[in-house]
């Protein structure tokens, strides 16, 4: 019933009534009834069939049609909901190092695999975005520009492998990546979280000056540095069937790089050093960036008094007939 309310709620309180109506009827029985006097019990003791039975339960009818007219008078309405709703979005682009440290272990199993799912689970909350995805190694492209089908950018992101491209760490490269597919956004807010686990050693364009474009045409940068601090098992070499040789090496990340980037844009520099951290960075960062959302609420209603009336027509009937046919008694 929580899909339905009332016109007049009020007559509801009629149902109190039946409750002494009962009452009065066991008390007008009792005072009233015919009686016949036998010398003892034993004769009728037990007899019963199927008219007694019935006849035991017939009033039952009566309150059954009595509750359906209550019903059918305070006018029972089903709630049609409709939303319109009118979300001015944000356009989000994504951008992950495919680096061959991205596989280091000292996030389990890796820290490639826990930033895709967090990146998934992100996506997941920003229901009225457009969102982009773009990856760089020691180059980079665009692996989806911007849409509105998040089902595909959880794909891609869930596809996501280190190798995929030539080894490295292009910042810059990365970043310019994301801001050319923002340059022709008209949306009001522009955003691009880009996450490494390195310092820039790769590609023709500088962090700093993706940066002063992204400055530019208004694009707010949040960096994440990934990494535990000191030291984790990393791949240091690659065998020629392609598999990765790992050992112990130093966790370098330019944090003064990723900092100066997201100062200038007018984002925010955030250091992950487990899974737990990650998780509320972006976290953060979805409450930070809220889309601006208006939800007018419609409301129809479908009257549904008319079944309730025939429920108790029909069972009023349907007692009255048959105390006066099949199971009528003599007063």
């Amino acid at each position: 019933m929580s899909n339905y309310d009332f016109q007049h709620p009020w007559l509801l309180l009629l149902l109190l009534l039946l409750p002494l109506m009962y009452w009065y009827r066991k008390q007008r029985v009792s005072e009233f009834h015919s009686k016949i006097r036998f010398p003892h019990a034993g004769s009728v003791e037990g007899i019963s069939n199927i008219k007694t039975v019935l006849l035991k339960y017939l009033p039952i009818l009566r309150y059954i049609g009595l509750i359906a007219l209550i019903l059918a008078i305070a006018r029972p309405r089903l709630i049609l909901k409709e939303e319109e709703v009118k979300a001015e979005g944000i356009d989000i682009i994504l951008v992950m190092d495919l680096s061959s440290s991205m596989l280091a272990r000292d996030f389990k199993p890796d820290r490639l695999t826990v930033s895709k799912r967090m990146a998934q689970e992100f996506v997941d909350k920003r229901t009225y975005d457009r969102i982009g995805l773009a990856v760089f190694a020691g180059e980079s492209f665009t692996q989806s520009p911007l849409t509105t089908d998040h089902r595909i950018i959880k794909e891609f992101l869930g596809t996501l492998e280190s190798g995929m491209l030539e080894d490295g760490t292009a910042i810059g490269m990365g970043l310019a990546s994301a801001v050319n597919r923002l340059k022709d956004s008209e949306s009001d807010s522009k955003v691009v979280i880009l996450l490494t686990d390195g310092v820039n050693n790769s590609g023709y364009i500088k962090p700093m000056t993706a940066a002063e474009i992204a400055k530019e045409i208004k694009v707010k940068v949040y960096t994440i540095g990934v990494g535990s601090m000191g030291y984790a098992v990393s791949p240091i070499s690659r065998r020629n069937d392609g598999t990765y040789v790992f050992g112990t090496t130093k966790v370098e990340i330019d944090e003064e790089l990723l900092g100066e980037i997201s100062k200038l844009t007018g984002g925010q520099y955030y250091r992950a050093t487990n899974e737990e951290s990650l998780q509320k960075i972006y976290a953060e960062i979805d409450r930070l960036e809220k889309t601006e959302i208006e939800v007018n609420v419609f409301k129809r209603y479908s009257e549904e008094f008319r079944f309730f009336l025939l429920i108790g027509i029909i069972a009023l009937f349907s007692e009255w007939l048959l105390k006066n046919t099949l199971l009528r008694t003599i007063p």
